[in-house]
């Protein structure tokens, strides 16, 4: 993967991103109050970050992905999460408790359809799409048929982690950049200039807590990042990272991600880079808008989610 060809589309991602931002600033649809949460500090935070994030993510997509199909998959992957996740955000019924992929699921089980719920349902449909478009033939059609159902499931797995990982600021951005570069040599690695430029214009607002992903910024971000690896890496290496995927979203049921980092040296330091000061009423930070996805975190203990 050319140096050139990941540069083009960070600058690409960078530019798209700002540029959207812009606009959505100019006029927000429905209303800026629309877009508006508050964290645990009591201060305004914005969820335009999420599409303009996503508009970026998509437009480095389309410029650095590979060749035309790959293109296209992570482009589809891409843009498909977003505007899912941009729902969830937007339409969520804050009425009800659900929480979680389990208590989304639980609840179609019961013929209750939540916003969650159909965020499920999108990503894993526009997953499944990609990685049919993306994933070329190599043996049987049975094999064949196995690569797009794996590489469609690592997708929507990687957009679901990645959003669970929203829960601190920075902490997406900061994840979703490392899990790129691990697969920057691979059929899909130009993508990595598209989640570095995106992630380099939401730094300074997600870091300084003006701005959030929420659902449609991390879910863009998670499915490009799985595109990256869903056809890019050999299928051992996809396999592990399914199973990895896999097993830390049902730890996630159980376990406070935050409350693991938060005693592992390395991880908190790494986690804590470039963030403002915690305050003294809310020393771990602010819960973000994701946190009603994970019931392992605990917005009493923990900040109010934003």
């Amino acid at each position: 993967m050319g140096l050139g060809r990941v540069l083009g589309a960070g600058a690409v991602a960078a530019a798209g991103a700002l540029a959207a931002r812009r606009l959505l600033d100019l006029d927000p649809p429905g209303g800026a109050a629309r877009w508006t949460r508050t964290n645990h500090r009591g201060e305004p935070i914005s969820l335009l970050e999420g599409p303009a994030v996503a508009a970026g993510l998509v437009a480095g997509a389309l410029a650095g992905a590979g060749d035309g199909r790959t293109c296209a998959a992570t482009a589809l992957a891409t843009a498909g999460a977003g505007a899912f996740g941009l729902v969830d955000d937007l339409a969520e019924d804050t009425s009800t408790r659900t929480k979680g992929l389990r208590g989304h699921l639980g609840a179609l089980a019961q013929g209750r359809l939540t916003t969650g719920g159909l965020k499920v349902l999108g990503i894993g449909a526009t997953s499944l799409l990609a990685a049919a478009v993306g994933t070329r033939r190599r043996g049987s059609a049975a094999a064949h048929t196995a690569d797009v159902v794996v590489n469609g499931a690592l997708v929507a797995g990687t957009a679901n982690l990645v959003n669970l990982l929203d829960l601190r600021p920075g902490r997406a951005l900061k994840a979703s950049a490392l899990l790129s570069l691990a697969v920057v040599t691979g059929a899909a690695g130009g993508a990595t200039g598209a989640v570095l430029g995106a992630a380099g214009a939401a730094a300074r607002g997600d870091l300084g807590e003006q701005d959030m992903l929420g659902d449609g910024g991390a879910n863009a971000l998670g499915a490009l990042v799985g595109s990256q690896w869903a056809l890019g890496a050999p299928r051992p290496v996809r396999l592990a990272a399914l199973a990895g995927v896999v097993g830390l979203t049902l730890a996630s049921e159980k376990v406070s991600f935050s409350a693991v980092i938060e005693r592992t040296p390395w991880l908190r330091s790494v986690d804590e880079l470039g963030r403002r000061p915690a305050s003294a009423s809310g020393a771990a930070g602010p819960v973000r808008g994701t946190a009603a996805e994970n019931p392992a975190e605990d917005p009493a203990a923990e900040g109010t989610a934003a």
